[in-house]
C-alpha cells in the first residue's frame, strides 16, 4: 500500500519464493508454474512406483511428508500416533509405576487410617486427653444432677414441715 503523496514506482517490491514454499506450495506463483510442477510431480510419481515395484520397503506405511519433513529425520514422540490397546492385549499382571505424588497420597490415606484405627482403640495422645475431658464432663454432671436431687429432697421436706 503506497504512503504519502506520490505514487510507488510501477515495479514495486518484488517478492521471491522460498523453496520450502514451493515445495509446500504456498508460494504465490503464476498458473504455468503450477502446470509445470504438475507435470514434474506426475514423472516423479512414475519414477517412485517404478522403484518401489522394484524392491518391497518399509516406506509403505510412512506418510508423504510436506516440505523438509522429508529431508530431516526426526524423533519426536508427539508425533507418533498411539495405538490403541484392546482388552484381551492388555497385560493383567503387570504393575504399573506409581509417580511420587500418587505413592505420597496413598500414604497420606494410610496413616490416616492408621491413626483412626489407634484413635478409636484409645491408644494416641488425643484419645486419652479427650476420654480424660469425658470422664471429668461425666463426674461433673452426676455431682450436679445428686445436687439437684438434695435440693429437690430439701424443698419436699421444707413443704411437708410447712403443712404440718
Amino acid at each position: 500500500m503506497g504512503r504519502g503523496k506520490f505514487k510507488a514506482k510501477p515495479t514495486g517490491q518484488r517478492h521471491f519464493s522460498t523453496p520450502e514454499q514451493m515445495l509446500a506450495g504456498t508460494s504465490t506463483r503464476p498458473r504455468t508454474f503450477k502446470r509445470q510442477e504438475a507435470e514434474y510431480k506426475e514423472e516423479e510419481e512414475s519414477e517412485e512406483s517404478r522403484q518401489e515395484s522394484e524392491e518391497e520397503s518399509d516406506d509403505e506405511t510412512e506418510q508423504k511428508r510436506k516440505g523438509t519433513q522429508g529431508v530431516i529425520e526426526v524423533n519426536n514422540p508427539n508425533l507418533v500416533k498411539p495405538k490403541n490397546l484392546k482388552a484381551r492385549d492388555l497385560d493383567a499382571g503387570k504393575t504399573t509405576e506409581l509417580s511420587r505424588r500418587e505413592r505420597e497420597e496413598l500414604e497420606k490415606q494410610r496413616a490416616h487410617e492408621r491413626y483412626m484405627r489407634l484413635q478409636e482403640q484409645g491408644k494416641t495422645e488425643q484419645a486419652r486427653k479427650d476420654l480424660e475431658r469425658l470422664a471429668r464432663i461425666r463426674q461433673q454432671r452426676e455431682e450436679a444432677a445428686k445436687k439437684r436431687e438434695e435440693e429437690k429432697a430439701a424443698r419436699e421436706q421444707k413443704k411437708v414441715e410447712a403443712r404440718k
